[in-house]
């Protein structure tokens, strides 16, 4: 303990705290529609399929918006980025609270992709938090900001019950509060000692060509124009990519042409990827699969939430000591056994919670992992790739309630979607398991004196 509290005080807490209750309150509105779909589905007629593709939209909007604002706020302050993202994803939350019978199908797929802009606060939240204190403590401190991925554990307690009391479009509102604290915390606490360059203008531009693509996008395969059948669903990810990665900069579409980018970018595709896709599914499939009671299922869906949150800067922590690199060969090879598990038993209930609860502890630890690498491989751009990688993650996220929900509508059972994703995790070990030594060397390799602070923070201070 006092070794974490030297830690915390060796740079900006209030900062840490600033960019925790952005990514918390952020979290919270990004995968709201997951523990409200129960309640939707009751007056919005839905196939599992499309169910799985209303509670999807949301992560895969912000998977596509953390490049583009990662983006941005390589030339842009995080603050004011932070101020925006809050404005913006507060939207959806007016819109059912003031027109809540004007509610259709169609209105929530655009209300998801602003609902993105919560998840997409990852692409800021992390780097401000993260250049307010010296390299050594990154793992540490990065996993506390990420730690604001708690805020799924607000949507498991607060909607479902609102929800029942009140109707799924009034309990909406109930993010409001907690958003408006968060403005009021970055307003006053936030810093951002990151060093800017390049056309905060031209990333602008960037930033909202993809918002309004992302929206058409997700209009157009509803419609669909890709054809009727499942494909347009497992293609529009790759569609919001290609358009990302359209409008980035030249000079920084080169990291695309890394191997460790990939890698990177496949385990967390399946860390987080998995931590917020079965968040915003786990409450359909419980209700479906064990016919919980809608209530007691987002409450279980708070517990799963709660203990993936719980234990990221835990994660963060570990690698700082034994590196990323050891913890995410260990917690893949877990991953991948407990989706095993659960394909081929199909569990009772007691036995499910307890299997879900420790694939949501793998998530969580391996989360911490992996962005414990990401300012030791990536100097100076720590920006850029957390909006990168998060999109990603995010994009794992997006996979895995429309494959559940394809699964369940194409075989009645969830197991092959349960297999699909164990045999991903086992492809992200291999991939690791094969760099260990090359990433080594660098995972574990010591600051010297001139590198005791970040960039922004050397360059406060000179």
């Amino acid at each position: 303990m006092k070794t974490i509290l030297a830690s915390l005080k060796s740079g900006n807490w209030h900062a840490l705290l600033a960019c925790f209750l952005y990514f918390d309150t952020g979290f919270t509105v990004w995968v709201m529609l997951g523990p409200l779909a129960p309640f939707i589905s009751k007056s919005i007629a839905m196939t599992p399929a499309e169910q799985g593709f209303l509670v999807a939209v949301p992560v895969l909007a912000a998977a596509i918006l953390r490049v583009v604002l990662g983006n941005l706020y390589q030339s842009f302050d995080g603050r004011r980025l932070a101020l925006m993202g809050v404005a913006l994803s507060s939207i959806p939350a007016f819109v059912l609270l003031l027109m809540p019978g004007a509610a259709s199908y169609t209105l929530l797929l655009v209300l998801g992709v602003l609902l993105g802009m919560g998840g997409a606060s990852f692409a800021v939240a992390l780097p401000m938090a993260g250049s307010n204190y010296p390299p050594k403590v990154q793992g540490l401190v990065l996993g506390l900001a990420a730690a604001g991925n708690i805020g799924a554990v607000l949507d498991g307690f607060m909607f479902p019950g609102l929800a029942n009391s009140f109707g799924w479009q009034h309990a909406a509102a109930a993010a409001l509060p907690l958003l408006a604290l968060t403005a009021g915390a970055l307003f006053f606490w936030a810093s951002d000692l990151n060093p800017k360059a390049g056309d905060s203008k031209q990333a602008f531009i960037s930033f909202g060509v993809v918002l309004v693509g992302m929206t058409g996008l997700v209009l157009l395969v509803h419609s669909g124009i890709f054809g009727q059948s499942k494909a347009g669903l497992l293609l529009l990810p790759l569609f919001g990519a290609l358009l990302a990665i359209a409008v980035l900069p030249k000079h920084y579409r080169a990291v695309l042409a890394e191997r460790d980018t990939w890698v990177i970018m496949l385990v967390y595709s399946i860390t987080f990827g998995g931590f917020v896709g079965m968040s915003s599914y786990v409450t359909l499939l419980l209700t479906t699969l064990y016919n919980v009671p809608k209530v007691q299922a987002g409450l279980l869906m708070a517990l799963f939430a709660f203990s993936g949150a719980i234990v990221r800067p835990l994660g963060g922590l570990i690698a700082d000591r034994v590196s990323g690199v050891r913890s995410l060969l260990v917690l893949l090879t877990g991953i991948a056994l407990l989706d095993l598990t659960f394909a081929l038993w199909m569990p009772p209930l007691g036995a499910g919670i307890v299997v879900l609860l420790a694939l949501y502890v793998c998530f969580g630890l391996g989360n911490g992992a992996t962005f414990q690498l990401v300012p030791h491989r990536w100097v100076g751009k720590t920006g850029l790739m957390t909006g990168i990688i998060g999109a990603a993650g995010g994009i794992g996220g997006f996979y895995l309630p429309v494959i559940m929900g394809i699964a369940k509508e194409s075989t009645g059972s969830y197991r092959m979607g349960f297999i699909t994703f164990a045999l991903l995790a086992t492809a992200a070990f291999g991939l690791v398991l094969a760099l260990r030594s090359q990433w080594l060397k660098w995972a574990l390799m010591e600051h010297d004196k001139t590198d005791v602070l970040p960039e922004g923070m050397v360059h406060a201070a000179e």
